[in-house]
């Protein structure tokens, strides 16, 4: 079983040297990834918190590649829209560079209208842009050179040089079926956020059973596709930073909880924490980890 952070995004304005504390503090405590939102703007709040918005995913996670040592690292998940496809491959053959070989592409279609809108980035037809996008990010990683012309995207005889060190793991965060009908012939890597499943190991079990009539669907050996879960544990029940949506989890029960998405499926866990700190990270780390 392999535990990952997730690193803070909007539930408070975090600054660079904070993230390096917590991401240090990841790796000397033991966790074996460190995750980032690829977000730019929230407002569904009401005031006084009506907006809200994380710094850029790409550019921390660059630095945080070379600031850590032997955490894996990556977006939770990027949202496919926001690069063309051909530069999303080659920010990320970069990172895993920088990072020696510990990045993995976290990829989705998006879902904050928001966000979109006051970019300037088309919102319309996420999973049919998604599907182009994916056509030129799986083969530009597996190094294959790609020509591809389709309505929303293409590619001119693309290719990632300087050639990458490794064809870079693609994690696919989403359970709708058209978007893993794309994803899972070529992805690595299944995540699902807590919400999702009901931050239960028996939600957990019943979605992923989805997931592997989806892989056989695709193609795939079930067995092919590592299966990760995000699981919310509140470690200060005074200061929980994020709304308490589903059933969370205590910081004494963790390692049971851990334990139970292990037999229901789990390869990996995600922890959400609340709060999102430094200390928080470490009382994770010694209860779930020493």
């Amino acid at each position: 079983m392999r535990i990952g952070i997730q690193l803070p995004e909007v539930e408070r304005d975090v600054r660079w040297p904070e993230y390096l504390a917590i991401a240090r503090a990841a790796e000397e405590s033991g966790f074996d990834s460190i995750w980032l939102g690829d977000h730019l703007l929230y407002d569904d709040k009401p005031a006084p918190v009506a907006e809200r918005g994380p710094w850029e995913a790409w550019t921390l996670l660059s630095a945080l590649a070379a600031a850590t040592e032997r955490v894996e690292l990556g977006p939770l998940v990027a949202c496919a829209g926001f690069h063309p496809p051909g530069l999303l491959a080659k920010m990320a053959a970069t990172i895993d560079e920088v990072s020696g070989g510990r990045f993995v592409l976290g990829v989705g279609a998006g879902w904050n209208a928001r966000e979109f809108a006051a970019f300037d980035i088309p919102y319309d037809r996420r999973v049919a842009r998604f599907e182009e996008a994916f056509a030129i990010v799986a083969p530009l990683l597996a190094g294959e050179r790609v020509t591809f012309m389709g309505r929303f995207h293409s590619a001119d005889d693309a290719v990632l040089l300087p050639e990458p060190a490794r064809r870079v793991p693609i994690m696919i965060g989403s359970n709708g079926p058209r978007m893993l009908s794309i994803a899972l012939p070529h992805a690595d890597v299944w995540n699902t956020w807590y919400a999702d499943y009901g931050n239960t190991p028996e939600g957990f079990a019943e979605l992923n059973a989805r997931i592997s009539e989806a892989a056989e669907q695709a193609g795939r050996d079930p067995a092919e596709i590592t299966r990760s879960a995000c699981a919310h544990v509140v470690v200060d029940p005074a200061n929980p930073e994020r709304e308490l949506e589903t059933p969370v989890v205590a910081l004494e029960d963790v390692r049971a909880h851990v334990q139970a998405l292990g037999e229901a499926g789990a390869d990996e866990v995600i922890v959400v924490a609340g709060p999102i700190t430094e200390g928080s990270v470490r009382a994770l780390g010694a209860a779930l980890l020493q």
